[in-house]
């Protein structure tokens, strides 16, 4: 079998130093108080819309390190037909959707379905985690950054 390796255009961390750390630093302070699996289900979830190889093999390793099924990381690209996610999961991929989607905007339904699940910290969290996943996605996507490169 014939592998296909796309070059990494830049090492940005490397580059631009100063902004990669700030981004590590806003996606640490998204993190806190979100249930580790959540918060790698999210980061899946964007990464895959996103299209962003790097960050959907990055955050497959982490679930799994969070005790995440391979199951339920086989079925996240298609989480909306799939029983193996709760309200709650499903509230925050709908959430994630939409933000990543933003064009289409958030609708009312998923902002109430959303803040059913997470109270008002939470929600706040969850919506600068996927502020942040998504700001890693275009970084990492441009940069044409490779799994297994730091």
């Amino acid at each position: 079998m014939t592998t296909f390796q796309v070059p990494q255009r830049m090492n940005f961390g490397k580059a631009a130093p100063r902004v990669f750390k700030a981004v590590l630093a806003l996606d640490g302070a998204a993190r806190e108080g979100l249930d580790p699996v959540l918060v790698e289900l999210v980061q899946i979830r964007a990464s895959q819309i996103n299209r962003c190889v790097y960050c959907i093999d990055y955050h497959a390793s982490d679930a799994r390190k969070a005790g995440e099924t391979e199951e339920r990381v086989y079925q996240l690209s298609a989480w909306e037909e799939s029983s193996l996610y709760t309200v709650k999961e499903r509230a925050a991929l709908a959430l994630t959707e939409a933000m990543t989607r933003l064009p289409e905007g958030v609708s009312d339904a998923v902002w109430d379905e959303a803040a059913e699940e997470f109270d008002e910290r939470e929600l706040a969290q969850l919506i600068a985690l996927i502020c942040t996943a998504n700001t890693w996605n275009r970084l990492n996507v441009t940069t044409r950054k490779t799994p297994g490169t730091a």
